[in-house]
């Protein structure tokens, strides 16, 4: 049944992934367009501003006398005046041809011009994408402000459980023997409107904890428990391995440099300092032992696909921080690792994040 759910769940979750939800009705350009109208306004007064201040220093260093410094206001103010008129008149004609024609209208392109790449890729077959990921989009769709952004999710680093009554000193799984992996697609988005210094994280992972047990024990299910036992052999290797399948949100705190052109407005965290702070919450797709012996001068090898009193549901608390891509990243478990437990255990991670 968890093999079953974990493909149906990763297929709906791919479709997600991708932009196959259609385009953005032509009503929301218009939209952008009259907020853009709005800043427009709003940018030509503080740079007249600037140049005031300017003109008002040159004053008083003694650059300018009174009526100069008088002229160059006028002018100035006459620039900016004609820049809103102009710019404005552009927008309001832009919003007209799309009310116009229902948002179908015409541009003057090349074939080599008709794509732009943002952060995405595509797969080609003579010069047209057959596939492409939802970062890829027409020209003449590019939003002029873009709120939220995908990326792919990577981490690795170390695994271990925090057991109640014990320090992590006496855990008794290898402290560098147990790793763990996680990999996932997650969405960005900007909380406000004219800000970016908090951003609303989501998106789906799937973690891969693995604990390696020391002093040659292996982990056996008797009835509801999950006990650790001495293995009648001497083990080359021995490994539980639980696969999740999680939806982690965070709420990202940081700086980013904003651009904005006639055309966009953009808020990049490229090389900027990042912290997230959330949790996450799923289901076990499943649980699995490996083993590694000599019996009888055979090397042998074990898999076993059992349920182990593993926990169905999975929740926890995650957070990370760093710099542009590469973060240190820390994830703890609320959920015990086996349920009916006689003393809980809670998996315990930490390690990096890649933010591709």
């Amino acid at each position: 049944m968890r093999t079953i759910t974990f493909y149906l769940v990763a297929f709906v979750l791919l479709l997600l992934s991708q932009n196959l939800v259609g385009q953005e009705p032509y009503q929301r350009k218009i939209e952008d367009l009259r907020e853009k109208k709005e800043k427009i306004t709003k940018q030509e007064k503080e740079a007249l501003k600037e140049e005031v201040e300017s003109i008002n220093k040159r004053l008083e260093k003694g650059d300018l006398n009174v009526e100069e410094a008088k002229l160059l206001k006028t002018e100035a103010a006459k620039k900016r005046a004609l820049n809103i008129e102009n710019r404005v008149a552009i927008i309001d004609h832009q919003i007209s041809l799309l009310e116009r024609n229902q948002g179908e209208t015409l541009t003057i392109a090349e074939e080599r011009d008709r794509w732009e790449d943002e952060d995405g890729f595509s797969i080609r077959i003579d010069g047209e994408p057959i596939f492409f990921t939802n970062s890829r989009r027409w020209k003449d769709d590019i939003k002029y402000d873009r709120r939220t952004y995908s990326d792919p999710v990577f981490a690795i680093g170390l695994n271990n459980a925090l057991i109640d009554g014990q320090s992590l000193d006496d855990s008794p799984y290898k402290i560098g023997g147990s790793r763990f992996f996680e990999m996932g697609w997650q969405w960005r988005t900007r909380v406000f409107k004219n800000t970016n210094w908090l951003r609303f994280n989501y998106g789906f992972s799937f973690q891969f904890n693995g604990l390696k047990p020391d002093d040659n024990q292996v982990f056996v299910q008797n009835g509801d428990q999950t006990v650790l036992e001495e293995f009648e052999s001497e083990l080359d290797k021995s490994k539980l391995r639980m696969d999740n399948l999680v939806f982690p949100v965070h709420f990202e705190f940081g700086p980013s440099r904003f651009r904005e052109t006639e055309k966009s407005i953009r808020y990049s965290i490229h090389n900027q300092f990042r912290l997230g702070i959330g949790g996450y919450g799923g289901i076990n797709l499943g649980t699995r032992q490996k083993l590694k012996y000599s019996r009888d001068g055979e090397n042998v090898k074990d898999k076993f696909k059992r349920d182990y009193n593993t926990s169905d549901l999975i929740y926890g608390i995650s957070g990370y921080i760093g710099f542009d891509e590469i973060l240190l990243y820390v994830k703890y478990d609320l959920n015990p690792i086996f349920k009916d437990a006689v003393v809980e255990q809670h998996n315990i991670s930490l390690g990096l994040r890649f933010d591709l």
